[in-house]
């Protein structure tokens, strides 16, 4: 009997080393993959785009990294073209959106379950002015902008959307009528601006990467004679949830903001992460586009280093909606953003 208990001995100890093994596995320490993500069930959630952008390769860049799935999320990108990103929202058909704060204050008034933005990250109005090759104005003078501009056609996107704003705004600030003094074309597609230029349908386009630098290289049209970024802090693209999500499902909305803070260091810090990444997202860019794109991104300070929506990008923003007179009306940056999540961030 002695001797059965002597052998039983050592097999239990090793029970007991292997269950404090599995116990101390099982504890998820700071900065590791969260709980849900161990166990294989991520919650599934989707992010409305109004198109595929360059400007927002910080979440693809936290989509392929795994950085939502280490903290628990599958989250989905799907594209929602002439505003109906925000729409889908709204309707439930999204649970977040990438996109201007502008576009959620319009969606949001009179609304009692408004679109809040909870992190940042193009921080720069990200638009600029392309004209057909052979076509350039005299100098960057307001002078010599508005006799270039003054009868031209010029593609500026769909009615409503930021990058129509900001050509609007422009106009206006040169003493030019959108209306009257030049021919606006509106096309839902910002896709489209290389080929109505390519074709002769528009003299002028305001577009983004990969619109630029895809129009460059096929010999459309050179670098951009005008650039919106030189605004400042503007709150171009940054991520929303509904008002109702951050009360309910703070905890969602914080995993996902951790995400978001380590894709923007990421890209800050490792280019060549950055540009693999950009070149799967796009995978017909050529090597040259690709490497443009993101020049052109770091020297213009597109993303946002930190998440974090200042209230003097807001007013930019803001600012170009209410010149326009597409807003009318107060807005309330308290009730536009909240920065508790980026804040308490990891």
């Amino acid at each position: 009997m002695m001797r059965n208990k002597r052998a039983i001995l050592p097999f239990l100890l090793v029970l007991a080393m292997m269950a404090g093994l599995l116990s101390a596995c099982s504890k998820k320490e700071p900065g590791t993959v969260d709980a849900a993500a161990a166990e294989g069930k991520l919650k599934k959630i989707v992010i409305a785009e109004p198109l595929h952008s360059t400007g927002y390769l910080p979440l693809y860049v936290a989509q392929r990294e795994g950085y939502f799935a280490k903290q628990g999320l599958d989250v989905e990108v799907i594209q929602a073209a002439g505003g109906a990103h925000v729409t889908a929202v709204v309707s439930g058909d999204a649970w977040g959106v990438i996109g201007g704060v502008e576009s959620n204050a319009l969606a949001s008034r009179n609304s009692s379950d408004p679109i809040v933005s909870i992190a940042n990250v193009v921080n720069r109005a990200n638009v600029y002015l392309v004209a057909k090759k052979g076509m350039a104005p005299a100098s960057s003078s307001p002078e010599d902008l508005k006799a270039f501009l003054k009868g031209k056609k010029i593609a500026a996107g769909r009615h409503g959307g930021t990058p129509n704003l900001l050509t609007r705004y422009f106009l206006i600030s040169l003493g030019l009528d959108p209306e009257k003094d030049v021919t606006l074309l509106e096309p839902a597609d910002a896709s489209t601006v290389v080929t109505m230029v390519q074709q002769g349908a528009a003299d002028i386009a305001n577009g983004a990467e990969p619109q630029v630098s895809d129009g460059i290289s096929k010999g459309v049209w050179e670098e951009p004679f005008y650039k919106f970024h030189d605004l400042g802090d503007f709150s171009y693209s940054v991520l929303s949830v509904k008002k109702s999500t951050i009360e309910k499902d703070p905890e969602t909305v914080q995993k996902f903001a951790n995400a978001i803070l380590e894709a923007l260091k990421a890209v800050q810090s490792d280019k060549e992460l950055a540009k693999k990444d950009l070149k799967a997202e796009f995978p017909t860019l050529t090597d040259e586009a690709v490497q443009a794109a993101l020049g052109r991104a770091y020297a213009d300070n597109l993303w946002s280093p930190d998440a974090r929506i200042s209230e003097a990008a807001v007013n930019q923003d803001m600012d170009v909606m209410i010149k326009t007179g597409i807003f009318t009306g107060d807005y309330s940056y308290a009730n536009l953003v909240d920065m508790q999540f980026v804040n308490q961030g990891k």
